[in-house]
């Protein structure tokens, strides 16, 4: 099936949309595939993730895992946000399958969008999802490829045996893969990074608006990142950037009143006693004279 280039409106970026993964992605790759890609061991990331990451960057030749816990959003601007550092840096990316990917969001999250190639829907064939992704590994230094369970997720697209030659294959040629909303099928990546919380900021009961978006995120995987880690990002902050965001106070609760037993020395009738019934109609409590 013939292969069509179109631009977003507005934004200039460029949009690949194919059905079978031919030509038109290989000739792209090649065109934008780095000189030397054994230059670096590591790919940048923004400065958010430096205490978040067990590492400097992104790994080259490693696969990472961006997904949520269940009934939580976020995954797809955390993946948005880990691509950012290498695109500033110059880096090439590529998102696979993420067709409502905001390229608004992608933008103020640092991505630059003149080395951003969307491919919103290689096809429905599993043989078109792992050419088009084999493709864009062999030029590009970032890939995100959606990712997880179900039909409409690229995980789904994708077979045991189409992700295994995956991961090999960003492994040879240096490249990140980021799944997007889990695991590629059968793998395991060696960093996985959780939304395990997300709240938005700003609105009220009736009034406000939306200022940003705090997440709690979690790391695990193996090796280096096996010890595990959590931070608390805005994402997106009220710049709509992504930033770590200050721990929250926790409140400290007043004393609380004593209930015990009123000792026998003040009971009502004592000498100097308070008493705390009082008459009917009378506001406050009464001294009893001695």
């Amino acid at each position: 099936m013939a292969h069509a280039e179109r631009f977003a409106p507005g934004l200039g970026v460029p949009e690949v949309a194919s059905a079978a993964g031919g030509g038109t992605i290989a000739g792209l790759a090649e065109r934008v595939r780095p000189t030397d890609l054994a230059r670096d061991r590591y790919l940048p990331v923004v400065p958010a993730f430096d205490a978040l990451l067990p590492s400097p960057g992104l790994r080259r030749g490693a696969t990472v895992s961006v997904g949520s816990r269940p009934g939580v959003t976020g995954a797809a601007s955390l993946a948005l946000a880990l691509a950012a550092g290498a695109s500033q840096a110059g880096s090439w990316v590529a998102a696979v399958g993420l067709g409502s990917l905001g390229l608004v969001a992608a933008a103020e999250l640092g991505v630059a969008l003149e080395r951003l190639v969307l491919v919103a829907d290689p096809g429905r064939e599993r043989a078109g999802w792992a050419s088009v992704v084999a493709a864009l590994v062999d030029g590009f230094d970032v890939v995100l490829v959606a990712a997880g369970d179900g039909a409409a997720r690229g995980g789904g697209r994708l077979r045991t045996a189409d992700a295994r030659r995956l991961v090999a294959r960003v492994r040879e040629r240096a490249a990140v893969l980021v799944a997007v909303g889990g695991d590629l099928p059968g793998q395991r990546s060696p960093l996985r990074l959780t939304v395990a919380s997300s709240t938005w900021q700003g609105l009220g009961e009736g009034w406000g608006h939306l200022q940003g978006r705090r997440v709690a995120v979690e790391v695990d995987g193996r090796g280096e990142a096996s010890r595990g880690g959590r931070a608390e990002l805005w994402l997106p902050g009220p710049d709509g950037g992504v930033a770590v965001a200050d721990p929250v106070a926790v409140p400290i609760p007043l004393r609380p009143r004593s209930t015990g037993a009123v000792p026998p020395a003040a009971r009502a009738g004592a000498p100097g006693s308070v008493d705390t019934a009082g008459d009917a109609g009378t506001a406050g409590a009464a001294v009893v004279p001695p």
